[in-house]
């Protein structure tokens, strides 16, 4: 069994971990590393009671991700103190995104998640006063060339990203969920009419249903979904999350992304999820999209190859080339191709001087 069946199987059913052998354990805490989940599937083994029956050595190493995870979520709750302290002059609405989002929420899919950064939203119109609020708070703007500085604020759907130099959080300020080029837009206005307030906080969140649809798109539309994983695995947790709590979640989640015109990267995330992680989409709900059966089919089979983590050591021709093909998706998604072409070779040639 390859290293990332094995994962997935472990992610799955926790109870296939207890008695492997030594050098599959290996295996598994490798891919589990390189997907940013061994955290998640500690707990995960914690909460079927398998953890603490491991060998010393594997569940050290489990328990040392878990605290790992727990420092970086205290970094990204206190970098969003500071920057609601920052804000707290300007009458502005400001939207925590993804990891932020989950930690205000308490989701059971942010143990264990190990956020990165700091990833926020504003009305495009209040962008500049919260631009010019944080870098007068002491954050500064990643050195970026002229280019990529105009391809950031012309093209993109933040800014450049922000750091504060006593810290190491990144701070991503979004103006929109997708690139203001990408061939899909999410209805602005309907996302800013349902976003809701969190108790006793300066920030506030996105709807269930566009929690997950911000999820997918990330995802299934905004990324070249290699070694990917992890948001595969926050998917499928907000929508376990979610389902188990409203029954009729399914339907308002199929007819929020109809609102949105997101229904196909939705159908591959259910398709997909349901696939590698046993995400329990029923079956009427499956295809929101109406896509075409064998362009599905065949999205689903390159992205079931592309997001599971390699092996070092496991040479995957068929992965990288469904890596490879995705690449070239997201990008002609991302923009249209009289812009696109000339950004790629802008940067192959950087790439070439450096």
């Amino acid at each position: 069994m390859k290293a990332q069946r094995l994962l997935l199987q472990a992610l799955r059913k926790p109870e296939i971990v207890v008695g492997l052998p030594d050098s599959r354990m290996e295996d598994l805490m490798v891919v589990a590393e390189r997907s940013r989940l061994t955290a998640t599937l500690g707990h995960r083994l914690a909460d079927a009671g398998i953890l603490a029956a491991l060998p010393g050595r594997v569940r050290r190493h489990f328990e040392a991700a878990m605290i790992e995870a727990r420092f970086r979520s205290r970094l990204i709750r206190w970098e969003m103190n500071r920057v609601a302290r920052a804000l707290r002059p300007l009458d502005v609405t400001v939207v925590a995104l993804k990891g932020a989002a989950y930690l205000l929420l308490d989701l059971p899919l942010a143990r264990g998640r190990l956020p990165a950064d700091l990833d926020i939203l504003v009305r495009r119109e209040d962008l500049s006063r919260v631009e010019r609020r944080l870098t007068e708070a002491g954050w500064r703007s990643a050195e970026l060339s002229e280019y990529d500085q105009r391809y950031y604020r012309r093209w993109m759907h933040e800014i450049p990203p922000l750091r504060h130099p006593q810290r190491y959080v990144e701070v991503d300020v979004h103006h929109a969920l997708l690139p203001l080029t990408a061939r899909l837009q999410a209805d602005d206005e309907l996302l800013w009419s349902s976003v809701r307030e969190v108790s006793c906080s300066r920030f506030r969140v996105l709807a269930p249903e566009d929690l997950v649809l911000h999820a997918v798109v990330h995802l299934f539309h905004d990324s070249d979904c290699a070694n990917r994983l992890r948001d595969l695995v926050d998917i499928d947790g907000l929508l376990r999350h979610f389902s188990a709590r409203d029954r009729d979640f399914w339907h308002r989640l199929t007819e929020r992304a109809r609102a949105h015109g997101l229904e196909r990267p939705l159908t591959y995330a259910f398709h997909v999820g349901r696939r590698l992680l046993h995400t329990p989409v029923p079956a009427e709900w499956l295809n929101p999209g109406r896509a075409n059966p064998l362009l599905r089919r065949w999205m689903t089979a390159l992205m079931c190859r592309a997001l599971p983590p390699s092996a070092p050591d496991d040479l995957d021709l068929g992965a990288a080339a469904a890596r490879w093909l995705l690449y070239l998706r997201s990008h002609y998604l991302r923009m249209p191709l009289n812009l696109l072409i000339p950004h790629l070779l802008r940067k192959a040639l950087a790439g070439k001087r450096h």
